[in-house]
């Protein structure tokens, strides 16, 4: 007998302002991959959930928060977010106009339409890392999963974003007390370092379980205030 396996099928291939982005099915799965590098996939979402979770509950009890999520992906942080009434204004900063597209007209519309048709959702095209230099707006958290990880960035251009410099950039976003969430695909203690250095408090490291390997992580720290 010849077992048959699951061929990824290519849905759109687009250029984009920071390269090739691609959307594909494979088997019952939407994957998004950057320049050739897997980013994510519909298989879970348990490490986005936890993401925003986690934020909120390491936050003081303040009513209606304001969040800012650092990325689109496939929708599960935005989609988690918006179903939770305890939230307040939601604004997604998103890059790639091909995957807000695929969220607003595409196959990703599945996760995400009715987060999108929520009037506290916003959605940002936007690089983030020059919208967290430039933006006068903060927030009461701020959710990053733009790469797999502090040290694994997606672009070169991201890794500032990590750095003490990047981080106190964050800190001036948020409204003191304000949480910042971090995804990785693994942990770090060096980024804890420096999420210290950048003047954080209550630095700490959630774990996601995951069936093979080393566990996903959200990273959490506190701005002084």
């Amino acid at each position: 007998m010849t077992a048959s396996y699951d061929i990824p099928v290519v849905i759109d291939r687009r250029e984009g302002p920071y390269g090739e982005v691609v959307l594909r099915r494979h088997g019952a799965l939407l994957q998004i991959i950057a320049n050739g590098c897997f980013l994510m996939d519909t298989s879970d979402g348990r490490s986005e959930r936890l993401l925003i979770d986690a934020a909120r509950d390491a936050l003081d009890g303040r009513a209606r928060p304001s969040v800012l999520i650092g990325g689109l992906g496939v929708g599960f942080s935005l989609a988690h977010a918006a179903a939770d009434d305890r939230w307040g204004r939601i604004t997604v900063v998103e890059r790639e106009p091909a995957i807000i597209d695929w969220h607003r007209e595409g196959p990703l519309s599945a996760l995400s339409a009715p987060a999108l048709a929520d009037p506290r959702t916003e959605i940002v095209e936007a690089d983030l890392v020059a919208y967290v230099n430039e933006t006068s707006a903060t927030y009461d958290a701020l959710c990053l999963d733009i790469d797999n990880g502090p040290g694994w960035t997606v672009t070169e251009g991201n890794g500032g974003l990590y750095s003490r410099a990047g981080l106190t950039g964050c800190a001036r976003l948020l409204r003191p007390g304000g949480v910042l969430a971090v995804w990785s695909a693994q942990p770090s203690p060096e980024f804890e370092g420096t999420l210290r250095n950048a003047g954080f408090q209550r630095v700490r490291t959630e774990e996601i379980p995951v069936a093979r390997g080393v566990p996903d992580v959200v990273h959490l720290a506190v701005r002084a205030g």
